[in-house]
């Protein structure tokens, strides 16, 4: 197999940097990492000399690089049969990827509103009607895939698939923003914050140094 170098932004901050992690950790894979802290001096030039596309996260395999958090997920999933980072049943495969793909186009006014910062606590947002419907939208995902998959384990399809990893940084929020959930929600929210590798993600940001202004955040 290609050697495998994941270059993130900064663990506090790239959300989207984290989904793809969590892809290779729990795929089992061995990989390095290279991370290129964001809004600092000649960070542009550093990520364009690492990916074309010039942001991050973005995966090395051998001379392939690979952009966009679902993307590599995808790739992961395909040298990772063993891991089912997809469920193995095709109607449920083709929902976790229609969950997936509303994560990544959808949800902006979560996105903007509550700026991801895995290592903070007590954070405050504003309330509108808008956040309060996309928030309702996730916690029904939840409610629904618990409700259907929860005798085979505590993700979203009862083994952790590509969909809790398109998920765990919008968990996180809700954690970090304190925002009141369902029971079922609380209790997923729960399962990704004890997951070994979340934890091992928050703690290495925890250690990183910059401090990035909330309006400058990636989404």
């Amino acid at each position: 197999m290609q050697k495998l170098t994941l270059i993130v932004g900064n663990k506090a901050y790239s959300s989207w940097s984290m989904r793809p992690w969590l892809a290779l950790r729990h795929a089992g894979a061995r990989f390095d990492e290279i991370r290129v802290p964001l809004y600092t001096p000649g960070y542009k030039a550093e990520l364009l000399r690492l990916n074309p596309a010039g942001k991050v996260p973005a995966l090395k395999s051998g001379d392939l690089v690979i952009w966009e958090s679902l993307a590599i997920c995808e790739y992961v999933a395909e040298l990772f049969p063993p891991a089912k980072l997809w469920p193995a049943d095709a109607s449920e495969r083709a929902q976790a990827r229609a969950l997936c793909t509303e994560m990544h186009a959808g949800f902006t006014t979560i996105r903007t509103a509550m700026p991801f910062n895995c290592r903070a606590k007590g954070r405050q947002v504003a309330s509108s009607a808008e956040l309060e419907s996309e928030i309702a939208r996730v916690q029904t995902i939840w409610r629904e895939c618990r409700s259907a998959h929860a005798k085979r384990g505590p993700w979203l399809f009862g083994h952790f698939t590509i969909a809790d990893a398109m998920f765990a940084p919008v968990a996180l929020r809700f954690l970090t923003y304190g925002v009141q959930l369902d029971g079922v929600s609380g209790d997923y929210v729960d399962t990704v914050y004890k997951d070994r590798g979340v934890q091992d993600w928050i703690r290495a940001a925890r250690h990183e140094h910059e401090v990035i202004p909330s309006s400058e955040v990636g989404q």
